[in-house]
């Protein structure tokens, strides 16, 4: 297929559902669903590659539903691809742009119904980047929702050099952006993750100095204390028990009680953080993990979704549809994110 303007077509194939439920009951493909309408500051993105979190079975298991937009929907955040339009407004990017980013600016306000589990989809400049040059569409398509929930997180923690930092479920989706950029982009002194023994050498591989088995070892025991906490699962009452005096305890989960002094934050989308982070990526400081039995052909989405849910760090969708194909990795961590 031709990519260009003239030959985007007013119908395309996309994953929806109209109703709240399991994936496998309510995920529908329909062959016939309208193309989204482009608005002046955005562009339409042809999908080569998207990825799936955590959140998009929770918003379909309706666990959002007062803060979500109206059924159906067609769900994904993440996305890579390549710009086939762009609106008036649109100042920087051009047709023909390879581009990868998080299509919602606020996770869980009003996200749009026309995601990224679409041949198309459409997104406001200021939320893409240009793809790293040195990743494909899958692996690109991984890191937005990610990358930026690990950024933002350890933003807002002030973790800065000479500071400890330790990653609960470091091998999850976020956890290993986390690892990597508390070590390579915050300069931390010492990065300390949990995980299970199977993934114990992955921890090191991304760089952590210390590598904890949940299954052997209570973390909040360990006589070392920390300055800052990750929290990825959802722990923040064992938490708290395993910082410094001073320090902080984030946690991604956003629902649940927060023991003192711990605190959540929803993400916000933001292109200008992944273009700080491409250079990182580029020279592959950091770097997305994938599962590779993850993988999936489009016609098996329910199935891919059912893996997700199982909490694997990431989960990938082999789409072959007409004459275009994409790839869709669906990257899992644990608290929401696939690709081409």
């Amino acid at each position: 297929m031709d990519n260009t303007a003239s030959s985007i077509p007013s119908k395309m194939k996309a994953w929806v559902y109209s109703e709240h439920g399991k994936p496998v009951d309510v995920l529908k493909l329909d062959s016939n669903y309208d193309v989204p309408q482009l608005k002046e500051d955005q562009v339409l993105i042809k999908v080569v590659a998207a990825a799936l979190n955590p959140v998009d079975f929770k918003r379909m298991l309706g666990m959002f539903v007062h803060s979500d937009s109206p059924l159906p929907s067609v769900p994904g955040y993440d996305v890579a691809g390549v710009v086939l339009k762009v609106g008036s407004q649109v100042r920087t990017l051009k047709e023909g742009d390879e581009v990868y980013g998080n299509i919602n600016e606020k996770g869980l306000d009003r996200p749009k119904r026309s995601g990224t589990l679409a041949e198309y989809t459409v997104a406001e400049e200021n939320l893409l980047a240009l793809k790293p040059k040195n990743l494909g569409f899958i692996e690109a398509a991984a890191i937005p929702l990610a990358i930026g929930t690990a950024y933002e997180g350890l933003q807002k923690t002030a973790l800065s050099p000479g500071k400890s930092i330790l990653v609960l479920r470091g091998a999850g989706g976020v956890g290993t952006m986390v690892i990597q950029l508390a070590k390579h982009v915050f300069g931390a002194s010492k990065v300390a993750a949990t995980s299970s023994s199977a993934k114990l050498e992955l921890l090191k591989s991304l760089g952590a100095d210390l590598a904890i088995d949940y299954t052997k070892d209570n973390f909040e025991d360990l006589p070392e204390k920390f300055d800052v906490i990750y929290d990825a699962i959802g722990q923040s009452e064992r938490a708290v028990k395993a910082i410094k005096e001073g320090g902080k305890v984030v946690t991604i989960e956003p629902v649940g009680e927060l023991a003192e002094p711990a605190f959540r934050f929803i993400l916000t989308s933001s292109g200008a953080m992944l273009e700080t982070l491409n250079a990182f990526l580029e020279n592959g400081k950091v770097k997305p993990v994938i599962d590779p039995r993850g993988t999936f052909a489009f016609s098996q989405t329910p199935q891919a979704f059912s893996y997700l849910e199982t909490g694997r760090v990431t989960v990938s969708l082999d789409m072959q549809v007409h004459v275009s194909k994409f790839t869709w990795n669906l990257s899992t961590n644990s608290s929401n994110q696939t690709s081409r």
